[in-house]
């Protein structure tokens, strides 16, 4: 006869969840408390299918390609988040001149890390060489009463959970 758990034997003793609105991300020239949210990095991997008669085969081709890291970030008046992030814009084009960056220059390395209710850090992610694609410095309208926000598209070349 089929066994019914209770929740009591199903989890264990200690479970303290992470919690999403425990973190903080650290960018080089961005002040930290602007981040509204953002998301863990995701990734996806190159894959190659055998076909062999009426059937095949599916293998990993050994390139992880990490997918785009969207942010978004408050924009008060001071400091100002589009201020900062325009200045870090001009880094990779500078649209007064017309000149392009050295991709040194631009690129930085951030870090997510997720907090346990005692704002120690239990998972730590390494991103590195991300760079701004597109920047959304958000609409206005004399109906609306919501508070400015800033959409960040981020490229990134490699990502490592730390722990």
């Amino acid at each position: 006869m089929a066994e019914t758990l209770s929740v009591t034997d199903s989890l264990p003793n200690k479970f303290e969840p992470k919690f999403k609105n425990r973190f903080i991300l650290a960018i080089e020239g961005i002040d930290s408390f602007l981040v509204k949210s953002t998301k863990r990095p995701t990734a996806s991997i190159e894959s190659e299918t055998i076909n062999w008669i009426n059937s095949y085969r599916k293998i990993s081709k050994g390139k992880v390609m990490w997918d785009s890291i969207s942010l978004e970030l408050h924009d008060p008046i001071a400091p100002s988040g589009a201020q900062q992030i325009t200045e870090w814009l001009r880094t990779v084009n500078e649209t007064v001149s017309g000149r392009s960056g050295y991709a040194d220059f631009y690129k930085r390395d951030l870090q997510i890390k997720v907090l346990d209710p005692t704002n120690t850090v239990i998972e730590l992610w390494d991103i590195k060489g991300a760079f701004p694609t597109n920047v959304d410095f958000g609409s206005l309208g004399t109906d609306d009463n919501a508070i400015m926000t800033i959409s960040v598209t981020l490229e990134v070349d490699n990502c490592v959970l730390q722990f």
